[in-house]
């Protein structure tokens, strides 16, 4: 719907007319703001390096982007024309990546997916505060997810004090376990829990596995929790809708409300760029009042905000397209197939989803050689079980190769032409 492929000139012309509407810290009459451009003596406006990158300019001119630019608020309008592209991003990743109907959701680039997860932990918390005038009592509320979820949820479980259970999973196919949600649910029961936070992953950073939210939903929703649902997808959000383009996490399900996305990982943008998006009429519950000197306030866990990154979002996105963008992840998941088909004929023993560009190796089939080597990533350093292979546009045919003549090696085996599936 409003997703398209733009040449580079058309790009550059819209984030140039994008600056233009800005505030120009060189030649405007502006002193009221606490901000200026990047320093000068290191970061030259004149540069002749600025002049063939657009996110350079906006990096050094340093907008920000504090506050959200989906909604009907008022922005700082010193910096209005980033913050549009700003808009325009969120609501080509909400209505044609997450399906979300048109002007229904709201959001802002964020700086990663921890930020994400723990926004919408504070937002529900908030909703469930205010709905049941709670006060600062949070004992009532609890975050359930996997024990392959994110870290993130433990660090914003901690920061907003509520509690946290976790559903085991089973170690084959990570789905979560049956007999585990149960208990879980008597433990909240137990301690006078009856509203649920419930996050679901869209591919796990180690396995790539996705949850089914029907796996959680049909035993809580019989119990009478309240629930709140918020999809992780900081790690699949550019991948798994492409990938597999009848997964149902997305805002068509009106059980979900959010979800959290990094661009520093798929979408290969600077590290600090996530995104957080929220459907309508639920970000004023982390609205903060007392924030007065700011234009429209914040409702923002970050707060000022670097727009640079929002322009880099906006410049990948645009010069891809949707046929092309589809085109580069599908690449991915063929390296990681073909690489997958090799570790079924050695027998060895990992897990892969459909769809998905991880593939996670049992240790038994691995050596310390072969990790070091190939900068192997541990389910856990003091004591790994498994260790996982991320398909990156960087990890092409010529690597996969060296990789599996090593493996066939250990394992005593003739190498074998690479298999095309």
């Amino acid at each position: 719907m409003n997703w398209r492929r733009y040449s580079k000139a058309q790009i550059n012309q819209n984030i140039e007319e994008a600056l233009e509407q800005n505030v120009n810290f060189y030649d405007d009459l502006a002193m009221g703001v606490p901000a200026s451009h990047l320093d000068g003596e290191e970061f030259a406006s004149n540069s002749q390096i600025l002049e063939g990158s657009t996110y350079l300019k906006t990096l050094v001119a340093n907008p920000n982007h504090i506050g959200v630019h989906t909604d009907e608020s008022e922005s700082e309008n010193f910096f209005s024309g980033t913050q549009k592209l700003e808009a325009e991003v969120i609501k080509v990743i909400g209505e044609d990546i997450l399906r979300a109907d048109a002007e229904s959701v709201d959001g802002y680039v964020s700086s990663g997916g921890t930020e994400g997860n723990i926004q919408a932990l504070w937002t529900y918390r908030n909703y469930f505060r205010k709905r049941y005038d709670l006060g600062k009592d949070y004992s009532s509320i609890a975050v359930i997810c996997s024990t392959d979820s994110h870290y993130s949820f433990d660090k914003g479980a901690d920061l907003l004090n509520l509690h946290i259970f976790k559903v085991e999973v089973d170690q084959n196919t990570r789905k979560i376990k049956q007999q585990s949600l149960e208990k879980q649910i008597d433990n909240c029961k137990a301690q006078g829990v009856d509203k649920i936070i419930l996050i679901c992953n869209m591919m796990t950073t180690m396995f790539g596995s996705v949850d089914d939210l029907d796996d959680y939903w049909n035993k809580l929703s019989a119990e009478n929790f309240e629930v709140k649902v918020h999809v992780d997808g900081a790690y699949g959000g550019f991948l798994y809708p492409f990938t597999v383009t009848d997964q149902k996490l997305n805002f068509k399900d009106d059980r979900i409300t959010s979800f959290s996305l990094d661009a520093h990982k798929m979408l290969q943008a600077p590290y600090g760029t996530g995104l957080f998006l929220i459907r309508k009429g639920n970000l004023h519950h982390t609205l903060t009042d007392t924030a007065q000197y700011v234009s429209g306030m914040d409702c923002t866990l970050i707060g000022s905000r670097s727009g640079a990154n929002a322009i880099a979002v906006y410049k990948i996105l645009f010069n891809y397209g949707p046929f092309d963008w589809k085109e580069k992840v599908d690449r991915l998941a063929y390296r990681t197939k073909m690489l997958a088909t090799h570790l079924t004929n050695l027998k060895v023993k990992f897990i892969h989803f459909e769809g998905s560009n991880i593939i996670t190796i049992h240790k038994n089939y691995i050596t310390p050689e072969i990790s070091g080597k190939y900068g192997l990533v541990p389910d856990n350093h003091h004591d790994p079980s498994w260790y996982k292979i991320v398909v990156m546009d960087h990890v092409r045919g010529d690597k996969i190769r060296k990789f599996l003549e090593d493996l066939y090696h250990h394992h005593e085996v003739e190498f074998q032409p690479l298999v095309f599936p």
